[in-house]
């Protein structure tokens, strides 16, 4: 009993989390209350709430828009660098040949590519979904390979002994044993999505959370700005809850080692 009650935290993490939670907002409403910061830099907490709330119909059709073209990339960032990195971690001659270059491009800022894209698609919401999808698919393709990788070939050559199929192997042995490194690639490619998309919004847009974060910066509207990235956060943050409910789900189901 001793040992249990010794090693039990003081204080759960989720406490712990929302106490942070408070701490920030604390320091956010007090340092340019206190002169410490001028305001025209960072708004006081309180000011940016109420002037988001004061021009609430404005962001809720931005975040609409927002919610809209990040759901979008999703899709594509998720299914396309699902499927290119089974491929990419489990083909020899592809994970030799074309997984270095991968990862050369994923060093590269994509955001030089938004201009060509603009350019050839224009600055509507299809770039928008093209370049948050870019974005989320390098980090998802890298961690489904280096998940197809970790497989125990074991299992591979017993079923191919079996008679299974290519697609067998993939989608039936690879595909379940990489669930964790999927997971982590759901993860990261969510936020890197969500930034991909926000940050296009912000360099050439007419709508979107980006947008008003860009148009309100120049007119120095600092309140307005700092709400527009608090509704940012809330977006990522959900995206990251939903993602942690699929992960305990997989975590539930997925066989326990012995």
């Amino acid at each position: 009993m001793g040992r249990d009650s010794c090693e039990a935290p003081f204080i759960s993490p989720a406490t712990l989390r929302w106490l942070f939670l408070a701490v920030i907002v604390v320091v956010w409403e007090l340092v340019p209350r206190l002169g410490l910061v001028p305001s025209v830099m960072l708004a006081p907490a309180s000011e940016a709430m109420i002037a988001g709330f004061q021009d609430f119909g404005t962001f809720a059709r931005a975040l609409g828009i927002t919610f809209g073209q990040l759901a979008s990339a999703l899709i594509f960032a998720y299914g396309i660098g699902a499927l290119a990195g089974l491929l990419l971690g489990s083909v020899y001659f592809l994970r030799e040949t074309l997984l270095p270059i991968v990862s050369s491009i994923y060093a590269v800022p994509l955001v030089i590519v938004y201009p060509l894209l603009t350019a050839w698609v224009g600055i509507g919401p299809e770039s928008k979904v093209i370049f948050g999808a870019l974005y989320g698919f390098f980090p998802m393709a890298l961690s489904v390979a280096a998940g197809v990788q970790t497989v125990d070939r074991q299992y591979i050559l017993a079923a191919r002994s079996m008679g299974a199929r290519t697609s067998q192997i993939l989608f039936q042995i690879m595909l379940p044993a990489s669930v964790p490194s999927i997971l982590s690639g759901l993860r990261i490619g969510g936020a890197m999505t969500a930034i991909g998309v926000v940050v296009a919004e912000m360099m050439a847009a007419t709508g979107g959370i980006g947008f008003l974060i860009t148009q309100n910066r120049t007119m120095f509207n600092t309140a307005e700005v700092y709400f527009g990235i608090f509704l940012v956060l809330i977006l990522t943050g959900l995206l990251d809850m939903f993602i942690r409910l699929m992960e305990r789900c997989f975590t539930n189901w997925y066989p326990k080692e012995t």
